[in-house]
């Protein structure tokens, strides 16, 4: 005849399964999650653009920017294209797995039009 577990046990269990419940969720939070990973994802959804647009758009600096966008292209969200032609211009745009993100995206506009106040959406 076993025991019965330990109080403790039981709430180890408890929080193990409720941890991996949230495991997907976590996932993703920290492949897309930082600031500007949210906001190199965010302005690339209206297209291709160059880095020097991006680096305007979102405000990053240079060094943040391309260790971000190197990231990105690394975990399969940003594809890079290089035109050789004088001068050399490099552009960004969202792989499929990338633009797959925008409904995301409108749900958290939605969400933070909803219960953010005081937060410029129209930027």
């Amino acid at each position: 005849m076993s025991s019965p577990q330990p109080r403790s046990e039981t709430r180890t269990t408890d929080a193990e399964e409720k941890n991996a419940a949230a495991c997907p969720v976590i996932e993703s939070l920290e492949q897309i999650g930082s600031q500007w990973r949210l906001a190199v994802l965010h302005e690339l959804l209206g297209g291709e653009q160059r880095f020097n647009e991006l680096k305007r758009s979102t405000g990053a600096n240079a060094r943040t920017l391309s260790r971000v966008l190197d990231d990105l292209g690394e975990m399969g969200f940003v594809d890079r294209r290089i035109e050789e032609d004088s001068p050399i211009a490099t552009y960004y745009s969202l792989t499929e797995k990338g633009e797959s993100l925008e409904p995301v995206f409108d749900e958290i506009e939605c969400w933070a039009s909803s219960w953010l106040e005081g937060c410029d959406l129209e930027e």
